[in-house]
């Protein structure tokens, strides 16, 4: 699907963020991320990368600056469903915990329920759904901790999928992911951004993988110092 230029998902307006009053980690950003766009956020270590993506996910707030999610504000925005998060693996989920696959996608629908409601045909149907999408139907009762990194990888964005999502972030997702795996990961990304319409936000080192496979690049040492297609930052 096409990007939509005229909508914009995300907006950031002169951004701002220090930890513990010290020197800025983000200093005046502003960026727009437009609706079924698939944009790599690139940077040295310590340039702020997982920063600016805490903010966009109002885990923290800026000094300065204005942040919107889908034209609203982000302190009156409640419709989370929306949004899907991929974290690190390396931090996201104990694979030795006993769960298996489909009830690890189904903790993405726990946060849209009340204690002890339980789960029902829906969220059942659900899971499924966003099981076949990244194509591990099929492994829904295995563990999660038998899984290959590549594997497991595609059931946190099955998680993230849950709650049908218009928009997915994902921070360093191919960290301990093979070569292999690797490549058929950035194909689903591709697949789910082409053929679902769903934007998609990826942090990662690997610039020139990314140049590769996203829409656009957006560049932050601290600033914002570039937002290009990857064209234009390879030229």
């Amino acid at each position: 699907m096409p990007v939509n230029h005229d909508k914009n998902i995300i907006e950031l307006e002169d951004i701002s963020f220090a930890y513990d009053e010290k020197e800025n980690v983000l200093e005046n950003i502003t960026l727009a991320i437009h609706q079924g766009d698939y944009i790599g956020l690139v940077g040295p270590n310590g340039a702020g990368k997982t920063t600016l993506l805490k903010v966009m996910l109002n885990l923290i707030s800026p000094q300065k600056g204005r942040v919107k999610l889908f034209s609203t504000d982000i302190q009156d925005f409640n419709d989370w469903q929306r949004i899907g998060y991929v974290a690190q693996k390396a931090v996201n989920f104990d694979v030795n915990f006993p769960a298996s696959v489909s009830e690890v996608v189904l903790m993405g629908r726990w946060a849209n329920k009340k204690i002890f409601q339980k789960t029902t045909e829906v969220d059942r149907a659900a899971v499924k759904e966003a099981l076949e999408k990244v194509g591990m139907w099929e492994q829904r009762d295995r563990l999660i901790g038998d899984l290959s990194g590549g594997q497991q990888q595609r059931i946190f964005i099955a998680r993230a999928l849950v709650n049908h999502p218009e928009i997915i972030f994902l921070d360093e997702p191919t960290t301990g992911v093979d070569q292999k795996n690797q490549d058929s990961f950035y194909a689903l990304l591709q697949k789910l951004n082409r053929n679902f319409g769903i934007t998609l936000v990826l942090v990662s080192h690997d610039i020139e993988r990314l140049t590769q496979e996203v829409m656009h690049i957006a560049c932050v040492d601290k600033t914002l110092t570039c937002h290009v297609s990857p064209e234009e930052y390879l030229a």
